[in-house]
């Protein structure tokens, strides 16, 4: 049935009830007696109160549609409206989790070309860091040191200064260049990546732990690359936001085949914030290979960012 039919029914079989109980022993006096009022006024709130429930359970589906239409999230996909009965409302609800799908669909493809880009983008930057920024550097360093070397002694402390500066420089491009471009993960594989990264973010007040699982499937370059930027994302966010003195990374096999990526932190927590620019990049990379993202606060206080691949990820 329709909504124009449902609403119309809706309010006739009110009317009929109201013509009815004229036409029944209810009379009316003129001028009215008082008891009549009240015997009217008590009928109008019966019947007002009668359309008001038929009217509220007969929407009931456009509101539940409204509500999944506000809570959708493209970033959070698989929420669909449920579709109950026949009808204009659930052909709108059918319509809206096609929509849904299509959406989903067209993001997840545009996600991937956008980061695909970007990890191309980032290579070519690290190269260039690493072969002129880096090269340069390195002359530069030379260069001073040659000088230094015959440099009259009052100048000797100035030039030293200057080359550990530069040699402070050149440590940076280094480090910007590994983040941008993971050569541990292309070469030596996840496990060595992941226990660089923990090395790499471990500092005099902040420990990383990695515990990888032995015995872990093999996964394709696009599943490792995810779970490296993942990793990555989490430890930087850790680092720089939660104050925290501890964190650890584990990787682990799941029953159905899959793997887990844990990073947990007993920093100040996640709270309500809402997502950034890296939880949302964080959520993007999930999507690409269809794994779930659960970021929340941790039992005993500090953040956990979960990554669970689904089952089919392993290469042959």
């Amino acid at each position: 049935m329709s909504l124009y039919w449902r609403i119309f029914l809706l309010d006739a079989s009110v009317l009929v009830v109201a013509v009815l109980l004229l036409l029944g022993p209810v009379t009316v006096s003129t001028p009215v007696l008082p008891g009549e009022a009240i015997v009217l006024v008590a009928g109008l709130v019966a019947m007002l109160l009668a359309n008001a429930l038929l009217l509220r359970l007969g929407l009931a589906p456009l509101q539940r549609l409204t509500r999944a239409m506000r809570t959708a999230d493209l970033l959070r996909p698989g929420r669909r409206a449920a579709v109950a009965g026949r009808g204009e409302l659930a052909d709108l609800t059918r319509t809206f989790n096609t929509m849904l799908d299509r959406l989903e669909a067209e993001r997840a493809a545009s996600t991937a070309r956008v980061l695909s880009a970007q990890e191309e983008e980032r290579r070519r930057i690290a190269q260039e860091l690493h072969d002129e920024v880096g090269q340069t550097l390195t002359a530069v360093l030379l260069q001073l040191k040659h000088a230094a070397n015959h440099a009259p002694e009052d100048l000797r402390t100035e030039l030293h200064q200057a080359q550990e500066t530069t040699r402070t420089s050149l440590d940076e491009i280094r480090r910007i260049a590994r983040r941008l471009r993971p050569g541990v993960l292309e070469e030596l594989g996840l496990h060595s990546a992941l226990r660089s990264l923990a090395s790499e973010f471990s500092t005099p007040g902040l420990t990383v732990r990695a515990h990888i699982e032995s015995g872990l499937p093999k996964l394709d370059q696009a599943t490792e690359l995810v779970l490296y930027r993942v990793a990555q994302e989490g430890l930087t966010n850790t680092a720089r936001h939660a104050g925290a003195t501890r964190v650890d990374l584990r990787l682990r096999r799941l029953p159905d085949g899959g793997v887990c990526l844990l990073v947990e932190d007993d920093g100040r927590g996640i709270g309500r914030a809402p997502d950034g620019a890296g939880l949302s990049g964080m959520r993007e990379r999930a999507l690409l290979i269809g794994a779930e993202l659960t970021i929340r606060e941790g039992e005993d206080g500090g953040t956990e960012v979960h990554l669970s691949t689904p089952s089919g990820k392993a290469t042959p």
